[in-house]
């Protein structure tokens, strides 16, 4: 197909991630307070969206206490910034096997749960959208498989359409995008679906560009998608999905550097982002903007 690059771009910023990243930077968040400020910032160097998990406050391990994302929902919705909070659906699937003669049962670090608990945080927090990882995969580490049947999409992106959330389809390969389209074709999700490629990692879609191409390819004309890239890639990737057609992701939750031996803060690499947009000849449109694309509704603090 051919490139018809994006003239009006959001920036997503995913704040702090649920990766073991908490101790290799001192910038990336863990208390509802550091994690709402975090987004804060983000939402006043450009960013439309904020892309949100929790942590455990004290040891930064990656959580999903309901008090803590309704902490991080009230701090970001009482801000005197105008943002779209998007809240993580992703944990709660997660299998690690034992050893390859002996993988059942399965060992510390599984954490598998049911789909109403999955979306609980969703349906108390009520966030403008809730991501839905779109397949199950190998995912970095030896013996950790990311678990998201067909079932458990079913029921979770059914629960959030009837909450009038907006699911954010995570897309870690092009089968995932293939399961997004029934999704919508079943009536799960409505359309035009929100949809995030995610590049580079492991196992899933490579961050190549004929990689990248073919998960362009494979998302609807009339759908929104935004990409990223892990790590030293991040920056490239805001050119390359602008470029494509498509709108950007940044943030810690993917990347700690903003130069060769320099830690970034999740508002630099949200405003270097903006740069790169800007010198394409583009403009970073802000959230009432996506609103409108999206047909989303915002929500007030109580």
């Amino acid at each position: 197909m051919p490139l018809t690059m994006n003239k009006d771009v959001f920036i997503t910023c995913a704040v702090t991630g649920s990766g073991g990243s908490q101790d290799r930077s001192p910038h990336v968040p863990r208390s509802p307070a550091q994690i709402a400020d975090s987004a804060i910032a983000a939402a006043k160097a450009g960013a439309a969206v904020v892309h949100c998990h929790v942590r455990d406050p004290e040891t930064g391990a990656p959580s999903r206490r309901l008090d803590l994302y309704r902490e991080v929902t009230q701090r970001i919705r009482e801000a005197e910034v105008d943002v779209i909070l998007n809240l993580t659906a992703g944990m709660g699937g997660d299998i690690v096997f034992g050893s390859t003669e002996q993988p059942l049962p399965p060992v510390a670090g599984t954490d598998m749960i049911g789909a109403a608990e999955r979306v609980q945080h969703i349906k108390e927090c009520l966030p403008e959208i809730g991501t839905l990882d779109c397949g199950t995969m190998n995912f970095a580490e030896a013996d950790y498989v990311m678990t998201n049947t067909p079932g458990m999409l079913t029921a979770m992106g059914r629960m959030m359409t009837e909450l009038g959330v907006k699911p954010e389809i995570e897309a870690f390969d092009t089968g995932h995008l293939w399961y997004a389209k029934q999704l919508v074709k079943d009536g799960v999700l409505d359309g035009p679906a929100l949809v995030q490629l995610c590049m580079g990692v492991p196992w899933g879609a490579p961050d190549d560009l004929n990689t990248f191409m073919a998960m362009v390819n494979n998302v609807p004309d009339d759908w929104t998608f935004s990409a990223f890239g892990l790590g030293r890639h991040q920056m490239a990737y805001v050119a390359a999905s602008v470029l494509a057609g498509g709108n950007v992701r940044v943030g810690l939750e993917d990347n700690l550097w903003l130069d060769k031996g320099v830690l970034a803060e999740n508002w630099q690499l949200v405003e270097r982002a903006g740069t790169i947009i800007e010198n394409m000849g583009a403009r970073v449109i802000g959230p009432a903007q996506v609103r409108e694309q999206l047909g989303l509704t915002k929500r007030a603090a109580t």
